[in-house]
């Protein structure tokens, strides 16, 4: 693993549900009115949403439903990823088979790449998000936590946190200067959509390869 990814801890969770599915453009589209993302189709992941837009989604969502909807802890992330208590211990979101649950840089585009990543074999193999919930899901019946697009988490990305996490229901910490992303996305390495894999980006930017 990644040194920011040490040491392997264990955290205690409250219930929680999440997503079966990544949310797509047409529940983006039906909540604020308009699709932000680069690659369009209405069950495809939303994309280009800043982690402050998906507050504002949420915002909106709640009081239309009258709900509490809100973005995952990474804590709570990584043991949906995982499998929760059925988990087999996988490499990725239920498979050590890429291929099987994650669209990645080697299979989200016209034909099946070989060899090691690079940028512009990604770019001229037309590499793309894809319709949700056409993968394997993991343990729990979840699908794309490994692969199709970034995931924003509710926490802020630390490592000096995440090496001394509090053990029930971790929240990050209270302040930072990028948000956490999690499970790798279309364009991603393998190595990029293991389940333990940690990364990050400012909560203002927005990329066709990030969701939620």
């Amino acid at each position: 693993g990644n040194t920011n990814e040490k040491p392997v801890h264990s955290v205690t969770l409250s219930n929680y549900y999440i997503g079966k599915y990544e949310v797509t453009q047409k529940q983006w589209k039906d909540v604020m009115g308009k699709n932000p993302s680069y690659f369009k189709g209405r069950n495809l992941p939303v994309e280009q949403v800043s982690w402050n837009d998906v507050q504002e989604f949420l915002r909106k969502l709640n009081q239309i439903t009258g709900k509490h909807y809100r973005l995952p802890t990474e804590a709570e992330w990584e043991y949906a990823a995982r499998g929760g208590a059925q988990s087999s211990g996988y490499q990725y979101s239920g498979s050590d088979n890429t291929n099987k649950v994650a669209w990645y840089g080697k299979n989200s585009g016209n034909k099946l790449l070989s060899g090691d990543w690079k940028r512009s074999k990604i770019k001229s193999n037309n590499c793309k998000t894809h319709t949700v919930g056409t993968k394997t899901p993991n343990e729990l019946g979840i699908y794309d936590m490994s692969g199709n697009v970034w995931e924003w988490c509710n926490d802020w990305y630390s490592r000096k946190y995440y090496k001394k996490s509090a053990g029930t229901n971790p929240q990050g910490p209270s302040s930072d200067s990028f948000r956490v992303l999690r499970g790798g996305g279309w364009k991603s390495t393998a190595h990029g959509c293991r389940v333990a894999n940690r990364y990050y980006w400012e909560p203002y930017d927005r990329e066709k390869k990030i969701g939620f």
